[in-house]
């Protein structure tokens, strides 16, 4: 794809992926955040950024909100990456208001989001993460059974171990989406 780029920025890898796929199925270039600059992204017509989401926000999105001014007349598109099941509208729902803590009113307006679930591997985790992950685990396991979700069920029936949700297919919607933009 002319003058398109995707840029990234991932811990564990899931990210990473989604992003391959993008550029690969785009046929345009391809840079972690850590080397590319807010200037270089000046030169694309359109900018694809990922991050996971950690805590509730989007790492490495501050790409994005700073050089927003510099690049808000480009075609922007987010991803997010992370484990909560995107069938749950309460999930994206709680997605979207965290993006929108971070984004001003203009860029909502003017940049595309998607969410994409990933994956995670304990054994990889960092200890703050798997420290985060524990408290989780511990908060749930006293939750009352009857009130707990199918995603609450399901992060006890996987805690622990290695789980990859990451699907390709599930780029379609970011896919046309760019795809229309040319």
């Amino acid at each position: 794809m002319k003058n398109a780029v995707v840029v990234y920025s991932s811990k564990y890898g899931s990210t990473k992926k989604y992003a391959e796929w993008i550029a690969s199925d785009l046929s345009c270039e391809l840079f972690e955040k850590k080397d590319i600059t807010a200037k270089k992204l000046k030169q694309y017509d359109t900018i694809i950024y990922g991050g996971g989401l950690y805590a509730g926000g989007v790492n490495g999105i501050q790409l994005i909100t700073k050089a927003f001014d510099q690049i808000k007349d480009k075609n922007l598109v987010v991803y997010t990456c992370g484990l909560a099941d995107l069938q749950d509208p309460n999930n994206v729902q709680s997605i979207r208001k965290s993006l929108n803590k971070v984004f001003t009113q203009e860029m909502q307006d003017n940049i595309q989001v998607f969410h994409l679930r990933g994956a995670i591997d304990y054994s990889k985790l960092s200890t703050v993460h798997k420290i985060m992950m524990g408290t989780l685990h511990k908060m749930l396991l006293k939750k009352d059974a009857a009130a707990r979700t199918n995603e609450d069920n399901q992060f006890l029936e996987t805690y622990g171990k290695s789980v990859d949700f990451t699907d390709k297919q599930s780029l379609s919607p970011l896919l046309y989406h760019v795809k229309s933009l040319y």
